[in-house]
């Protein structure tokens, strides 16, 4: 639907969210649980294997949380806010696909917290990047004070979300927040040529990879050799380990079922 608060559509393999809340696609209660809901039926759909979001118009990729939400001081609304916001990002996290966040603009608070989420970030160059919720006497609670220290260090973190520091685009690469910088109005083509570039991969060695990488925040090193080696004899139980190796022995283009 053309007025829904995010808009879905579909390029062979792959799902496009656009975050449309105009002016500032920020997150309410409404868009956080149809997010996620959207998320767990493309996660059943085994024709998706790779996610990107994106923010409508060109000066937002989500300004975060709409801050009327909190204004009466009400912790049962900041309680189901807050569990709302966590659901969504986790699933966000938890997809098995590959996810691509192309960052069209402003990305804080929440929205940042989204894009931290993704397994990549595209930003334009005049995008700027912030965590300052304790600007207004509140702390991320989507995950960014546990995604933003992995990627780009204690030090930045503690820049970004103790000192409020907003960083712009060019910034963002130095420090690892994203993974590349394009020109404007680039970032969601480059993002969508990254998930055509996932798609050829096999989907089920994806979603196992994507899973060990994870496994790896929160894990041991010898746990991790452990498990790949587990996940890897698991792949023969699948028909894409078969097909992935006859396709190249017969020199063609693998034909993936996903299973």
């Amino acid at each position: 639907m053309d007025n829904a608060k995010i808009l879905v559509d579909i390029h062979g393999h792959t799902a496009l969210l656009t975050l449309n809340n105009p002016a500032a696609n920020t997150w309410d209660r409404e868009s956080l649980v149809l997010f996620e809901s959207i998320l767990h039926t493309l996660e059943r759909d085994r024709n998706i294997y790779a996610l990107v979001i994106t923010g409508q118009g060109e000066k937002f990729f989500s300004a975060g949380a709409d801050l009327k939400q909190f204004a009466d001081g009400n912790r049962e609304t900041a309680r189901e806010v807050g569990e709302l916001f966590g659901r969504a990002f986790e699933a966000l996290s938890r997809f098995p696909g590959v996810s691509i966040a192309a960052i069209n603009g402003y990305a804080m608070g929440g929205g940042l917290e989204c894009a931290l989420a993704c397994d990549l970030r595209i930003a334009e160059e005049q995008a700027q990047m912030a965590l300052p919720e304790a600007t207004v006497g509140l702390l991320p609670c989507a995950g960014g004070t546990q995604n933003l220290p992995w990627l780009v260090g204690e030090g930045w973190a503690k820049r970004m979300i103790l000192c409020g520091e907003r960083v712009d685009a060019a910034t963002a690469l130095s420090i690892g927040l994203v993974e590349e910088v394009v020109p404007r109005q680039c970032a969601l083509e480059r993002a969508l040529q990254l998930a055509k570039q996932a798609a050829k991969q096999s989907p089920v060695s994806v979603r196992r990879c994507k899973a060990l990488i994870m496994h790896g925040r929160s894990h041991t090193q010898a746990s991790g050799w452990a498990r790949e080696r587990a996940l890897f004899l698991e792949l023969f139980n699948c028909r894409d380990q078969q097909e992935g190796v006859q396709a190249f022995l017969e020199k063609r283009s693998p034909q993936w079922v996903n299973g």
